[in-house]
């Protein structure tokens, strides 16, 4: 992987949540590159182990931690092995999230009618507790690691805390309702933290991205013989852009927010990566 350019991160712990996913396992090959000493937490332990392995390779420090974001015992016991094998915490990035189908309508639109079909999930049949699940995952899943993590930031030289938004805070989604109102959460809360923390040295900042494929969303962007969906043309259309982003091109916004010489004096601030998506109005 090539990195726009490079930062002075070397010896800085840096925790990031999410991070057997796509988009933060190449934040974390990102970040090792600049020097830094990188825990790749997940539930799922076989991918962060994965990506972890690939850093190594590399020649840079990187070790994986199976934890649970909405689970604060978990990750406290992650964060005494971390600082056994690393060091304390210097950067956080809160990449954990998602959606859940029960959270998720049928339909774009509501028509006369559709609270009688069986066979559609409308705003009625939302599930509850899948509502309440993408909220705590991706707010709380945000929330509970800074209070862990958070502690050893406290009056360090370059502390940072990266949350992951979504260009659904910005416009909602259709179909997506928790889980847009979940990142608009994140937004919020990114710009609630840098107020609280301005004064203990923790600059507080946030990456929207537009859209990247990701396994989460490559069942929805793409039929099963790799054909766009009706979704991804919609997509497409309303990106000024007219492509996907590569997960790459979120680097370069993530070095500036991490160089304390490049943006000492930038917190709170939400940036879209999204090749015009939220600038465009569809007219």
């Amino acid at each position: 992987m090539k990195i726009p350019f490079e930062i002075d991160l070397k010896d800085k712990v840096v925790v990031i949540t999410g991070a057997g996913g796509i988009l933060c396992s190449m934040f974390a090959k990102a970040i090792a590159e600049c020097g830094a000493k990188v825990a790749l937490l997940d539930r799922n332990l076989e991918g962060a182990q994965n990506y972890a392995n690939e850093i190594i390779k590399e020649g840079h420090i990187a070790k994986a931690y199976e934890v649970d974001v909405l689970n604060k015992e978990s990750l406290e016991a992650a964060r005494e092995q971390i600082v056994t094998d690393l060091g304390t915490c210097d950067i956080l990035i809160n990449g954990a999230g998602g959606n859940n189908p029960r959270a998720t309508t049928t339909n774009e639109y509501y028509f006369e009618g559709d609270i009688d079909k069986n066979d559609i999930t409308t705003f009625f049949d939302l599930d509850p507790k899948g509502v309440e699940f993408v909220f705590n995952l991706n707010f709380l899943g945000t929330l509970i690691p800074t209070q862990v993590f958070a502690k050893d930031l406290l009056n360090k030289e370059d502390a940072s805390i990266i949350n992951i938004s979504s260009m659904n805070a910005f416009t909602p989604l259709t179909k997506i309702p928790a889980y847009s109102g979940a990142k608009a959460a994140i937004s919020n809360f990114t710009e609630w933290l840098a107020v609280h923390f301005a004064k203990s040295g923790i600059r507080v900042n946030a990456i929207a991205p537009g859209f990247f494929v990701t396994q989460q969303n490559e069942a929805l962007l793409f039929n099963a013989d790799g054909t766009p969906t009706p979704r991804t043309g919609k997509i497409l259309a309303a990106t000024p852009m007219g492509r996907f982003g590569e997960s790459e091109e979120l680097i370069g916004t993530l070095l500036y927010l991490l160089s304390k010489p490049a943006s000492s004096f930038v917190t709170g601030v939400v940036i879209p990566v999204d090749g015009g998506f939220n600038a465009y109005s569809g007219v």
